[in-house]
């Protein structure tokens, strides 16, 4: 099996993580993204990463390799199988996450390409996303279980970005539990592994 990834890109960061996670042997390359391999192109036309190779089959987003991935081995059931409910939720968490945040993330992140409103301005956009977040979490350690699920994994690379915009306002900014889930990811061996150069 071969992915075609990228180190920093938030897409990529997670279809790593659920694949490490799910013990996938795989031979992880790293590509330019200004210079992108043909076989990684003759593989997706799309020409973006992650992209996973995995025999006949190919996958060219991130949610999809990590559904592959926990149906291969999901020892913590990051799946939610054991709660359907939670599991749909889950679900309507990502999408939103993916829809809706990206678009936010995008906005604080790179703020002087969109002069029709500040940086403070589009991080209040973000923030009452980053409170539902923080309530859930002051629930329980996860966002919707005791251990991790797909919905933490598959948030965590974004909201790493986020925080990263300005880090002294999002280490005093009202959410604690938020931050702790943040950085106990941040600091787990399975984080620190997939992050490895």
């Amino acid at each position: 099996m071969i992915l075609y990834s990228f180190r920093r890109c938030p897409w990529a960061m997670r279809a790593r993580l659920a694949l490490r996670y799910s013990q996938c042997p795989v031979d992880i390359r790293e590509v330019s993204l200004k210079a992108k391999p043909a076989e990684l192109l003759a593989l997706s036309p799309k020409g973006t990463v992650p992209v996973l190779s995995a025999g006949e089959q190919v996958f060219d987003e991130s949610l999809d390799i990590m559904r592959w991935a926990l149906a291969q081995h999901d020892p913590q059931d990051w799946l939610l199988r054991a709660d359907p409910l939670a599991a749909d939720a889950a679900d309507a968490l990502i999408a939103r996450n993916d829809r809706d945040f990206k678009v936010q993330v995008n906005l604080y992140k790179y703020a002087e390409r969109y002069p029709e409103h500040s940086r403070e301005h589009y991080r209040q956009q973000a923030e009452p996303w980053l409170a539902e977040l923080e309530a859930r979490l002051a629930q329980r350690a996860y966002l919707f279980a005791e251990h991790p699920s797909l919905a933490d994994a598959a948030l965590l690379p974004l909201m790493r970005q986020f925080s990263a915009v300005e880090p002294e306002w999002f280490a005093a900014a009202p959410y604690p539990h938020l931050r702790a889930w943040l950085q106990g990811w941040l600091e787990s061996p399975l984080f620190k592994a997939i992050m490895a150069r």
